[in-house]
């Protein structure tokens, strides 16, 4: 019997490729639902491609034109608005899957809402965990649901990783980006097309600019401590130019095991969706001998000062992860927009932890609350330093 399937962020690199991994088993999946935030003549596509029966359109009110533009394109799909529709779809009883693919904390509350309706959940959104993995990871337990990673790192991680107590550490790799040999000092002049340009992946150009600065995986650091159940000192990043080893895990006898595949997030959602089967993902073999060589260096810390700032908000914990991953989201859309510095964005971010006291992540109104403030702080930083280059410029723009 075919599995139902909701997927909330439909429009996204994730879920393209997701529908793409559907199409090729329409014996094992049906899908049941889709969403995106505004993209309205992309999920009509979706919709007339795939026939769901619901579709949501999560970051708009109700709105008659889309409405009649549905049902004048021959849409059968019953369409609804806004982000309370959007996590009853979540928790929809004939949905058996959830792809969480919604990008940010904009995610949060429909993934767990999908958490604790006791779904399969197949976690694309990392900032479900960075925010509130207190929160989530207890969902999750109270309610019997089934927790599979989708960053190709953590389902690498998961494919390798068996008893806990035999674990001595978690290996996460990183592409280094596309500024990865670039002199520093051309740092502070890159534009948002360069930062966009993953040398190896194709991504949204929110996570491209996380990938940049290694933001994202300073994120995939804090999402590992919960769902592996391990301390930060525990979890190393290394950089691997190449994108073919996903992630290693190292055990107590000196063994490493490491996931290998080329660069396609089919590759993690075919798991995922299949485990503990192994299906067809499209995805090309990977040919080692045509690879040829793998290399892995260390961070850099001046270079990527964002990989610090996450580690010490995980450390310092409650809190600290929303208030971060808030500014991080207020920085980078400040730097797309032409607001913002490449160089500039942790400082940003370092402000707002500074001035936001970590509390208790014990509530989902604490972890929104903290958000809140983290954006706010955010937002005023970068508008001190708009004034503080007008004021250098002669009130000239910048």
């Amino acid at each position: 019997m075919a599995q139902n399937l909701i997927l909330l962020g439909a429009t996204g690199s994730i879920g393209q490729s997701t529908l793409d991994v559907v199409a090729r088993h329409p014996d094992r999946y049906t899908v049941r639902a889709l969403s995106a935030h505004r993209a309205a003549d992309g999920l009509l596509a979706l919709c007339l491609k795939h026939a769901p029966r619901y579709a949501v359109l999560s970051g708009m009110a109700e709105e008659g034109s889309v409405r009649r533009k549905f049902a004048e394109a021959g849409c059968r799909t019953e369409l609804l608005f806004g982000a309370a529709a959007l996590e009853r779809l979540a928790a929809d009883p004939e949905g058996d899957i959830v792809m969480a693919a919604i990008v940010g904390a904009a995610g949060l509350p429909s993934t767990i809402a999908a958490a604790r309706a006791g779904k399969r959940v197949l976690l694309a959104n990392k900032e479900a965990l960075v925010m509130a993995g207190p929160l989530f990871m207890q969902a999750v337990r109270q309610s019997g649901a089934t927790l599979l990673p989708i960053d190709s790192e953590h389902n690498a991680v998961f494919q390798c990783f068996t008893e806990r107590r035999l674990v001595r550490k978690i290996v996460l790799t990183a592409s280094g980006g596309p500024f990865r040999t670039a002199p520093l000092e051309r740092l502070a002049q890159v534009t948002p097309e360069e930062a966009c340009a993953h040398p190896n992946w194709a991504m949204g150009r929110k996570i491209s600019v996380d990938s940049a600065t290694m933001m994202n995986k300073g994120l995939e650091v804090i999402e590992a401590c919960w769902l592996f159940e391990m301390p930060p000192e525990r979890i190393e990043v290394v950089i691997h130019p190449q994108s073919i080893v996903h992630s290693l895990v190292e055990y107590l006898d000196g063994s490493m095991i490491a996931q290998l595949s080329n660069p396609d997030m089919r590759v993690p959602i075919a798991h995922a969706l299949g485990f503990p089967e192994r299906i067809e993902s499209g995805a090309r073999s990977l040919d080692l001998a045509q690879v040829g060589s793998l290399s892995f260096e260390p961070p850099d810390p001046e270079r990527f000062p964002c990989l610090g700032l996450a580690y010490a908000a995980l450390r310092a914990g409650g809190t600290a992860p929303a208030a971060l991953n808030a500014a991080n989201e207020v920085a980078v859309a400040a730097f797309l927009d032409g607001r913002l510095r490449y160089t500039a964005i942790p400082g940003v971010i370092a402000h707002a932890l500074e001035r936001s006291a970590a509390g208790p992540a014990d509530s989902l109104e604490a972890v929104l609350e903290a958000d809140r403030l983290a954006r706010r702080l955010a937002n005023e930083r970068i508008a001190a330093r708009g004034s503080e280059r007008l004021g250098a410029l002669g009130g000239r723009a910048a």
